[in-house]
């Protein structure tokens, strides 16, 4: 890190290398972000992962973002945290997406309680959608600067799996653009033209101008 321009260097608070590549392409397609490195968290050292008690999706990504910051010492850094909203259940899981049954990353846990809790909610009613707010936090000596880009992908809830590509609950969502398609039926480069996340960078590229 002692050899990095930090000025020129933004950390992305992720150890998924497929995710820094898509953050990489797209802000790095941002005028304002023209020849800046971006380095993923992961490959900077081992760091605990910090408490995400946010109220929102923001309130989370910025807490990585920052995190990321005082881990590296670095001014510049990127975060996202996304989940599913589903109608039906006034929000929920949201923000706890991915611990929702209890365990943080079971996937079957999750999808087997949302089955149970959309048991007698009838298919007209089942709407849902995939969210990500992205934060890009900057801290200089005069304190810190929050820019967010935010983006939803819609669909519904489906009445069991299908499909074995993406993670989490992509086998129970069925796409409103896509109908009858599952976001788990799509190829890595299908999801990433349309996901959620990729909007709200989208959105956050828009920003930055």
């Amino acid at each position: 890190m002692n050899s990095m321009d930090a000025d020129r260097t933004i950390v992305v608070a992720t150890g998924n290398a497929h995710k820094l590549d898509e953050i990489r392409a797209i802000l790095g397609a941002a005028p304002s972000l023209a020849g800046m490195r971006f380095v993923a968290l992961g490959d900077l050292g081992d760091f605990d992962d910090p408490e995400e008690n946010g109220q929102t999706f923001l309130d989370n990504a910025v807490i990585k973002a920052c995190a990321a910051l005082d881990e590296t010492g670095l001014r510049m850094a990127v975060a996202d945290d996304s989940g599913l909203v589903v109608d039906a259940l006034d929000g929920a899981p949201g923000i706890f997406s991915a611990r929702w049954a209890g365990e943080h990353g079971n996937d079957q846990a999750n999808n087997d309680k949302l089955l149970q809790q959309m048991a007698d909610v009838p298919d007209g009613e089942r709407t849902a959608r995939f969210h990500s707010s992205v934060a890009l936090v900057t801290r200089d000596e005069d304190g810190e600067e929050v820019l967010a880009g935010s983006g939803d992908c819609e669909g519904t809830i489906a009445h069991d799996l299908r499909g074995t590509n993406g993670f989490g609950y992509d086998p129970l969502f069925e796409l409103a653009d896509m109908p009858g398609l599952r976001m788990a039926e799509l190829s890595p480069e299908q999801k990433n033209a349309i996901s959620h996340r990729r909007r709200a960078l989208d959105d956050l590229v828009r920003k930055l101008g």
